[in-house]
């Protein structure tokens, strides 16, 4: 497992639900094509997986 992942939103948080423009929000992604870097742990993981549909993420 690598230590950090790198998370983009490469898709439009319009039309999505409560939960999941809080959980974007909460990565420190507030617009299309912004990227953060995040400890590689479950928490991540998670939020990843709730709104992957709106992002990539690559492990650096």
């Amino acid at each position: 497992m690598a230590d950090k992942i790198k998370v983009t939103l490469n898709r439009s948080i319009s039309g999505s639900t409560k939960g999941q423009i809080a959980v974007v929000k909460a990565l420190g992604l507030g617009k299309r094509g912004r990227s953060k870097v995040h400890p590689d742990n479950e928490a991540t993981r998670g939020a990843i997986r709730k709104i992957s549909h709106l992002l990539t993420w690559e492990e650096i």
